[in-house]
């Protein structure tokens, strides 16, 4: 990357750094229990409904206690459940065209990351009419107060019950894009562990290392703060002492409840202090090969601190403290090998592969540029690298 084009990157972030006091950031509240819902919605004055969730999650009846408990006391309830993996621009307009016309006032998003994003896309566009998603695609561009929002995560991992993003997919292009504002933060996360006990063990691991990548991009990056390092350091220890368990046993619920934990500390984090390449690749391999974010994110990762090199020593060092790895006295180098080959060791104990075999490398060009697009200059990287630098990056996960 040329000197040009470094000194506008960073100067774009020190000024986002310099106004995070002044930004309106939150935390969603907290309910610990789905059977906490009906009373929250009675205090909002809140009687009509608009549950987004997906075929699959309600299939399994997960989604099925909420609907009872909610239609016993009396609420007007619309369930949209066509959301898939990715989700589309056409099922948000498909949710948003039920919300209308069933008079809803307020948005449950129950599922993993894909349903809770399309709640909160769903939202922009109820706040602002007059735009499409393209139009609101990127940062601050929604402005207006969206719907009363209750996220209930299934997955320990996107974080999407925190964020102010919601990732979307063009279906006609698949590129994959995020609408970002601060009125897309839920007013409320649902950490109900019961929520996730059915997880396939393929997708707690998953969710689980995006959980891993939201606080380690969050915690190496050049825009945190004294709360969000904490946030960061708390959740990769929640991460290395539970998502093993909860991968290797379900019914655990005291490690799925820290794991829920640890995916909103990580989600906290990364919507104050961003995240990095590892997820900007990730992202446009998701829009391009239809492929599990989390587990994308998990492959990246490793190859992604190896490429930032020893710029991240120090923070490597303290993830890895956190982590259990080393302690005050370990080298730094060491430390923070120790840190990338234990998240390498992680993946291969969750059943993650090292390399993404969809990728084709005449692809490899494009993708490049696509993720330089989405991180330059909004992610406060520790190392800025433009496409031509970030293809060695995707020839890296490649299996060519």
């Amino acid at each position: 990357m040329n000197i040009a084009e470094q000194v506008f990157c960073r100067v774009f972030q020190f000024g986002f750094k310099v106004a995070i006091p002044i930004l309106p950031y939150r935390n969603p509240e907290i309910l610990n229990a789905v059977d906490e819902i009906p009373k929250i919605l009675k205090e909002k004055q809140v009687n009509s409904v608009l549950l987004v969730t997906d075929e699959s999650i309600r299939s399994l009846g997960i989604t099925s206690h909420l609907e009872d408990i909610l239609e016993d006391q009396g609420f007007d309830l619309t369930v949209y459940d066509k959301v898939q993996a990715n989700p589309t621009v056409k099922q948000v307009e498909e949710a948003r065209k039920m919300y209308l016309e069933n008079d809803c006032k307020a948005l449950i998003g129950f599922g993993g990351g894909s349903s809770m994003d399309c709640a909160k896309a769903v939202g922009a566009l109820i706040a602002r009419p007059d735009q499409n998603l393209e139009q609101l695609g990127g940062i601050l561009k929604v402005w207006k107060k969206t719907p009363f929002t209750i996220a209930i995560p299934t997955t320990a991992g996107t974080g999407s019950e925190t964020t102010v993003a919601a990732v979307i997919v063009d279906q006609d292009t698949r590129h994959k894009y995020a609408v970002m504002d601060f009125p897309l933060i839920p007013d409320y996360a649902v950490l109900d562990p019961e929520t996730t006990r059915t997880l396939p063990p393929s997708v707690t691991a998953g969710t689980g290392m995006d959980a891993l990548t939201h606080a380690v991009e969050a915690y190496i990056g050049n825009s945190t703060t004294k709360q969000t390092r904490r946030e960061s350091l708390r959740a990769v220890r929640l991460i290395f002492r539970n998502l093993e368990r909860a991968y290797r046993n379900g019914d655990d619920m005291k490690a799925r409840r820290n794991m829920l934990r640890a995916s909103y500390l990580a989600g906290c984090a990364f919507t104050v202090s961003y995240v990095g390449y590892a997820h900007a690749v990730a992202h446009t391999l998701g829009g391009k090969y239809n492929l599990a974010h989390g587990t994308t994110c998990a492959t990246v990762l490793p190859y992604a601190l190896e490429a930032y090199g020893a710029k991240i020593y120090p923070q490597l060092k303290a993830l890895s403290i956190a982590a259990g790895l080393s302690d005050m006295e370990t080298d730094e180098a060491y430390a923070a090998r120790q840190f990338i080959a234990a998240v390498k060791e992680l993946n291969e104990k969750l059943g993650i592969p090292d390399k993404i075999p969809e990728i084709k490398r005449e692809d490899i060009g494009l993708l490049a540029k696509q993720a330089a697009k989405e991180g330059n200059p909004v992610y406060p990287v520790p190392v800025l690298m433009n496409a031509r630098e970030l293809k060695r990056l995707f020839y890296d996960v490649a299996d060519l």
